[in-house]
C-alpha cells in the first residue's frame, strides 16, 4: 500500500503525533550541527580602558565578534590597578596599559611584553575653572589628580616639579579616571592630568580650563601601550602578530574616520559619540597613531624616571620589549573598518 494512502488511514492524533517527532528530529539536528560541528572559537581577552589610545581594543572586539576566526574580546576595566591583576592572574592575556605599571609588571616578575605603543600625547593637564591656574607654578599648594602613581602623567608631574625646583610643593593624588571630571566640577579636585576623553569632558562642559596638552612639555609622550602574556607570544606569535596588526590598523583606520570611530566607541564606552570626536580632534592632528613600534630606549628612560623619583627599587627594564610584531604590520590603505585585520 503507498506510504501517502497509509498516512491518510491514520487517525488525527497519530498523524499529529508524526508531524511533531519529525519536526523534533529535525531541530535536534539542526541544534547538534551548529553546536557540536562548528569548531570552537578560540578567544583572546583585551583589557583596556575607555581611552583614545586604547581604542584598538573595542575596535578589534566589534570586527572580530562574528564569524569563525578568532576572537579579541575587549574587557572594560575602572581602574589600572584592577587590569594589572588580571594580567597577572590569567584572567586576560593582553593588556591596554598605562606604560609605567609595564616596567613595574616586569620588575615584579611577571611575564609581559610590550609590544605596541596605543599613540603619543593625547593626555592634558585641566584646572578649575574659576583658579587663575596658566601654568605649574600656579598649582603649588594645590590638589592635581594622576590615574595613579605609576602613571606617565605622574612622571611628568615630577619632572616638571623638578626642572621649575618646585618638588613636594604640589599635591598629587590618584584617582580612576572616569572619577575626575566628577571630581574637578564639584570642587574636590583643583586639577587633573590624564588621558582623553576624560579632560576633554570639563573642558566642553565649561568646568575647567586648559593648562596645557603634553606633548608642549614631553614631545611623544607615551600615555598606554599594549603587554602580551610571554606565553602567548611563545606559544601563539601569529596570533599575537594578527592582534598587534589590527591595533595597528586601527588606529591608522580611526585618524581618518573619526565621526565613524566616535560613534563605535560611544557604544562600548558608554559615552557621548561628540566627546569622542572632540577628544580625538582638538587641536587638529593632536594626536599621533604611525609612531607605534616600541623603542627600548624610550621604556628605559621612563624606567630611570620611575627609579630617580622613588616609584621603583631599581630602572631595569630587561627583556620588556618586543618589537618585531610592530615591525611586521602590513601597512597600506585600510578600506574599512572590516579591513583592519589583515
Amino acid at each position: 500500500m503507498p506510504f501517502r494512502m497509509l498516512w491518510s488511514r491514520l487517525p488525527l492524533l497519530w498523524r499529529l503525533f508524526g508531524f511533531a517527532l519529525a519536526w523534533l528530529l529535525l531541530i535536534s539536528a539542526l541544534h547538534w550541527r551548529l553546536n557540536t560541528e562548528r569548531p570552537q572559537r578560540q578567544v583572546i581577552r583585551l583589557g583596556y580602558m575607555p581611552v583614545v589610545t586604547n581604542l584598538a581594543a573595542p575596535l578589534l572586539d566589534h570586527v572580530t565578534r562574528e564569524g569563525d576566526g578568532i576572537q579579541f574580546k575587549a574587557i572594560k576595566f575602572a581602574s589600572f590597578a584592577e587590569m594589572a591583576e588580571a594580567l597577572r592572574n590569567d584572567d586576560i592575556q593582553a593588556a591596554f596599559m598605562i606604560a609605567p605599571l609595564a616596567v613595574v609588571l616586569r620588575q615584579q616578575g611577571v611575564d609581559v611584553r610590550v609590544v605596541y605603543i596605543g599613540n603619543r600625547h593625547e593626555s592634558t593637564l585641566v584646572a578649575q575653572k574659576g583658579l587663575a591656574v596658566n601654568g605649574l607654578a600656579d598649582l603649588v599648594g594645590k590638589t592635581v589628580a594622576v590615574p595613579m602613581r605609576f602613571s606617565g602623567h605622574n612622571l611628568c608631574l615630577l619632572r616638571e616639579m623638578a626642572e621649575a625646583g618646585l618638588e613636594n610643593q604640589i599635591n598629587i593624588v590618584e584617582m580612576n579616571p572616569p572619577d575626575m571630571a566628577a571630581a574637578l566640577s564639584s570642587g574636590a579636585l583643583d586639577a587633573y592630568y590624564v588621558g582623553e576623553p576624560f579632560a576633554a569632558q570639563t573642558l566642553m562642559s565649561g568646568d575647567a580650563r586648559l593648562v596645557h596638552y603634553v606633548e608642549s612639555v614631553w614631545p611623544g609622550f607615551i600615555c598606554n601601550l599594549m603587554l602580551v602574556k610571554g606565553r602567548l607570544i611563545d606559544e601563539h606569535p601569529q596570533q599575537v602578530q594578527q592582534l598587534v596588526s589590527g591595533a595597528v590598523r586601527s588606529g591608522l583606520w580611526a585618524k581618518r574616520h573619526p565621526q565613524t570611530v566616535s560613534r563605535v566607541l560611544s557604544r562600548y564606552w558608554h559615552q557621548d559619540p561628540e566627546l569622542i570626536r572632540y577628544a580625538m580632534n582638538t587641536p587638529e592632528n593632536r594626536i599621533v597613531f604611525n609612531q607605534y613600534t616600541p623603542i627600548e630606549e624610550e621604556l628605559q628612560y621612563i624606567g630611570n624616571l620611575m627609579h630617580r623619583f622613588g616609584l621603583t627599587a631599581a630602572a631595569d627594564i630587561e627583556g620588556l620589549v618586543a618589537d618585531r610584531f610592530a615591525l611586521q604590520v602590513p601597512l597600506g590603505e585600510v578600506a574599512s573598518l572590516d579591513a583592519i585585520l589583515p
